[in-house]
């Protein structure tokens, strides 16, 4: 029986692997690759969330005037500098991408002029876009891109390429988007009348819209100033099913077919992009960022959510319309909002599943923004069927403290230089790729969780497998603390809050991650010893989940092990105390989010029935699961 063999092992194994034992037989694998990880669609799991609510007020009434405000200059919202707001080290004193100094002027209540009449009054400048602009909803969104197109139709005629994103998440985004345009292209055509002259070619706007998802789309035979005819095109969008989002390859492709069309016709070429995912193809990055500044400049400007906190990918919920109306969780590329994550891509048992927000857009959309001269709009608006929230308030993070912690929008290359010259930071991204979960990294790190086989033979095999994987990566989370550890006397030297930051919360997430894993094992004996019966009568698996209470070793475990019950709090109490610390030292920031969140997981682990639909392991109705 494995019983008996079971709980042998169990002790023999954690005298290597104990909290304050040697843990030398596996060593840390380091590489300085990229994260480049594939994109899955996950079946839901049920999880406990906090969510945020945002109440949004959209003003449908047309202005009878227009109210100018210059864009594309130094804003006051989240994130409008390429490098953070204190001193640098040399090479980002001289590689980041510095804002201009140039003051916001507003004009209310005056009409605008033709374009003969304009001087420098308000003119477009080369300046450099912004990062950050936070907005309540794509109302308020709308109404600041008119204003930007009033300001450079005011020096030549605009073509506007609005590129929306056809996946299924975003379908009741571009209807809202089709609501809105009556709107901003009535306060528009104001503008238009006026800047239009006899002797134009062209309209002083004209708009052609596309979808993109694996392939662009025209929903226009050519650009045009109908509003009727760009509402039935934005109407028309149909779903792509690829699950691909090829954002970059579609921007690139339209600055190919209409920035020679718009010099030739002395036009400005301006994207918009309506996505509420970074996409697939972001290594096209520089050369779309290249093409962009190439001439006249075509600034891109995008309408998306915030980047998840230092991991590349959000949960969104999508439940069948169909019995038994089964929820699933799919995975979509989010972020993050750093060329590289700066966080633990790992949660103690398997790669992360929470949408938890960074505050910041997506580094490679921010990044195009930033430097093509365009904006990106941070959209507050709630999203019901994001999951795994870490979100604890209304308002998540306080701006004015978020802006020490903006990341630094160099070119990746140029970012990963700077990182690896300072060996505080190099070594906190070494940590974070040897405990990477993702393939191309260390799969073995992925500890089950769930589908545990109720029947005793069963689940002893499935849990040996298990118990080996949680030995091994014990070993590696030891190895991991000792890295950190050893830089600790740098970290007073780190001038970046986001580094300190990064430092702080990997270090209580690998105490913790310790004792949890350590706790896994004494449930796994525990579990083999005893094995209860299940409290669900409809029950048709075991799952492993966190509790507040702490399992305690048994004598015999103490004997072999030297860590008794005292020892595990004294471990806890100092996970516990480093999450303290960074909410002290990073409080209203994602980094004292994750912290509070982390903490409150609870400690003790313990194995849970519960009734698993036989839906999810049917592959045929699988296929009914969308891509996003």
């Amino acid at each position: 029986m494995l019983e008996k063999n079971v709980a042998p092992i169990l002790i023999s194994v954690v005298v290597h692997v104990a909290l304050l034992g040697a843990m030398a037989f596996y060593k840390l694998q380091l590489n300085n690759d990229q994260d480049a990880v594939a994109v899955e669609t996950v079946i839901a799991d049920e999880r406990s969330q906090q969510e945020f609510e945002q109440d949004l007020t959209t003003d449908m009434q047309v202005s009878e005037n227009l109210s100018v405000q210059s864009g594309g200059m130094v804003t006051t919202n989240l994130g409008s500098a390429a490098s953070q707001p204190v001193s640098q080290t040399k090479i980002e004193a001289s590689e980041a991408i510095q804002d201009p100094d140039v003051t916001v002027t507003s004009i209310a209540d005056i009409s605008v002029p033709g374009l003969g009449e304009l001087a420098v009054d308000l003119g477009e400048g080369d300046v450099s876009g912004e990062v950050g602009a936070r907005v309540e909803g794509y109302g308020a969104a709308m109404h600041r891109i008119t204003s930007e197109l009033i300001r450079m139709m005011k020096k030549e005629p605009v073509i506007a390429v609005w590129l929306f994103d056809a996946s299924n998440s975003l379908k009741d985004d571009r209807q809202e988007i089709s609501d809105n345009f009556d709107k901003i292209y009535a306060e528009l055509n104001i503008a238009k009348e006026q800047a239009t002259t006899g002797k134009m070619k062209h309209a002083a706007l004209e708009t052609m819209i596309c979808s993109y998802g694996k392939d662009i789309k025209k929903l226009l035979p050519k650009p045009t100033d109908k509003l009727e005819d760009i509402q039935k095109a934005i109407s028309s969008v149909e779903e792509d099913e690829s699950g691909v989002e090829n954002t970059f390859a579609s921007i690139s492709k339209v600055i190919d077919e209409y920035s020679s069309t718009a010099a030739r016709s002395k036009r400005k070429l301006v994207i918009i992009v309506l996505t509420d995912e970074s996409g697939d193809d972001a290594s096209m990055l520089e050369e779309v960022i290249a093409k962009a500044e190439r001439g006249k400049r075509s600034p891109v400007y995008f309408l998306g959510r915030e980047a998840i906190f230092g991991y590349p990918y959000a949960r969104v919920i999508w439940k069948d319309p169909k019995p038994p109306h089964l929820p699933h969780w799919i995975s979509v590329d989010r972020g993050p909002e750093t060329a590289f994550p700066e966080c633990l891509q790992y949660d103690g048992f398997h790669s992360r599943w929470d949408s938890a927000s960074s505050g910041f857009g997506p580094y490679s959309q921010v990044r195009l923004s930033k430097k093509s001269g365009g904006i990106y709009f941070l959209l507050d608006k709630e999203e019901k069927n994001l999951a795994g929230r870490l979100s604890l308030s209304k308002r998540k993070f306080d701006d004015l403290a978020m802006k020490e912690y903006e990341p630094l929008l160099l070119a990746g290359r140029d970012y990963a230089a700077s990182r690896d010259k300072s060996v505080f930071r190099k070594t906190i991204w070494q940590v974070i790729v040897a405990l990477n979960p993702h393939p191309k990294y260390d799969t073995e790190l992925n500890i089950k969780r769930y589908h545990y086989p109720l029947a005793q033979e069963e689940f002893q095999e499935e849990a040996g497998k298990q118990f080996g994987r949680t030995v091994r990566a014990m070993n590696k989370i030891q190895e991991g603390i000792k890295r950190l550890e050893k830089i600790k006397p740098l970290r007073a030297k780190e001038r970046e809050p986001r580094w300190r930051g990064a430092y702080d919360l990997a270090y209580a997430q690998l105490l913790s991650y310790r004792v949890r894993q350590f706790q896994l094992l004494l449930a796994f004996d525990n579990h083999v010893k005893n094995y209860p019966k299940p409290k669900d009568p409809k029950a048709n698996e075991w799952n492993v989940a966190h509790v507040a209470k702490m399992l305690p070793p048994d004598e015999k475990q103490v004997k072999a092990t030297k860590i008794d019950m005292a020892e595990l709090e004294s471990q806890r109490m100092l996970a516990v105390q480093m999450y303290d610390k960074v909410i002290k030292e990073h409080p209203n920031t994602p980094w004292a989010q994750r912290a509070q969140a982390e903490k409150g997981w609870g400690f003790g682990i313990a194995f849970t029935d519960r009734y698993w639909n036989e839906k999810y392991k049917d592959q045929e109705y699988l296929k009914r699961i969308p891509k996003f």
